[in-house]
């Protein structure tokens, strides 16, 4: 008969998982594995709440297996290391972000992208290699391999960083990877949440001229006063975006909701990009004549490897950018998800692990 989530491993944990397609939250008795020779143990201090776990608790993708604990905007404190761990010490501050696995022999594993090995083991939802299923960072501890293991910069605050790990690598990684990271590029940013509002933030940093493209006129002052964004854009005021036609040299679209990309693709200049790294649950149309004429590229991309997701808290530490946020306890998660639902906060929730967690012991 297979144990129970508490009794898999010799560990005890508490986290909030959720058990049905309903997403509600509750608090969860559950264990994780001993630490073996390459892996670090840390005190979950602060998780940041992603879209992609409103997504998963719901099941919207199909993927989803319950009991489930989820959070992959993770950060604590070393608690213990394996004998081997040679990266981080006992008291250090880490971050785990969207992957605890992969194969480390495929091309992108060699490549430094093990975000993009088919044998990629996520945070949560996954099944380990153990054969047991992963948990993520609504929870008092968390344990990885140190290769999985992010080490945190001493001016790097957690609770402002940890939205970083997903949010933070999503678009730092097709800014350098598509070539506008680079002073003088005119980058637009679509949609002015989570990911867009750090979006904005690593484009400046990159010294591009950054335009925030938006539904919402009442986002003007924020992206352009608060975030520093050079232009704004209403997309639905035909106006503006006839006056923008063929002005920039890519575009990283944020948008997790199903919307037109058509004009868009009318915004680039020839050889321009269009990144998506929103995912929105249904199919969008993909309008081809566009695309012909101006040689233009509609991609996706997705995270980044280990490597680059340091490099990417290093540099946001360097140019002191981390995300702006709401510090929530650990009871209001599921009203934080209800608001998130509605696109309620700005611009992203973190839960206080550390400080309200053990008070809903059950």
């Amino acid at each position: 008969m297979a144990k129970s989530p508490e009794e898999e491993h010799p560990v005890k944990a508490l986290g909030w998982a959720a058990t049905d397609t309903s997403g509600h939250l509750s608090p969860f008795n559950f264990s994780r594995r001993e630490t073996g020779d390459e892996d670090v143990r840390f005190k979950v201090l602060y998780c940041g709440i992603c879209h992609s776990d409103l997504h998963s608790i719901k099941n919207e993708w199909g993927i989803a297996t319950y009991p489930m604990v989820p959070g992959h905007e993770i950060v604590g404190e070393v608690t213990e290391v394996g004998s081997k761990v040679e990266k981080v010490k006992v008291g250090d501050k880490v971050g785990v972000g969207c992957m605890v696995g992969a194969c480390h022999s495929c091309d992108n594993c060699v490549d430094n992208l093990e975000n993009y090995c088919p044998k990629l083991l996520l945070t949560y939802n996954s099944i380990y290699t153990d054969g047991t299923i992963t948990y993520g960072g609504y929870s008092d501890h968390m344990i990885a391999n140190e290769h999985y293991i992010i080490k945190f910069p001493d001016n790097m605050p957690l609770d402002a960083g940890a939205p970083l790990l997903c949010a933070g690598i999503t678009v730092y990684s097709p800014l350098k990877y598509f070539g506008l990271a680079e002073p003088g590029k005119h980058v637009g940013i679509v949609g002015l949440g989570g990911l867009g509002h750090v979006a904005v933030k690593f484009a400046k940093a990159f010294g591009a001229k950054v335009t925030v493209i938006s539904t919402s006129p009442s986002k003007k002052n924020e992206a352009l006063e608060h975030l520093g964004a050079d232009l704004f854009l209403v997309s639905r005021d035909p106006d503006q975006m006839q006056a923008a036609v063929g002005t920039m040299d890519g575009i990283i679209d944020t948008v997790s909701a199903a919307h037109p990309i058509l004009p868009l693709i009318s915004l680039l200049k020839s050889h321009g990009k269009l990144v998506m790294v929103g995912a929105p649950e249904k199919p969008l149309e993909l309008p081809v004549f566009p695309l012909i004429i101006g040689r233009k590229t509609v991609a996706g991309s997705g995270i980044g490897g280990m490597k680059e997701t340091q490099e990417m808290i290093d540099f946001a530490a360097k140019h002191n950018i981390k995300a702006d946020i709401e510090v929530i306890s650990m009871d209001y998660v599921n009203t934080a998800m209800e608001r998130l639902a509605k696109a309620d906060v700005r611009y992203r929730f973190v839960i206080d692990i550390g400080n309200t967690l053990a008070a809903t012991k059950p």
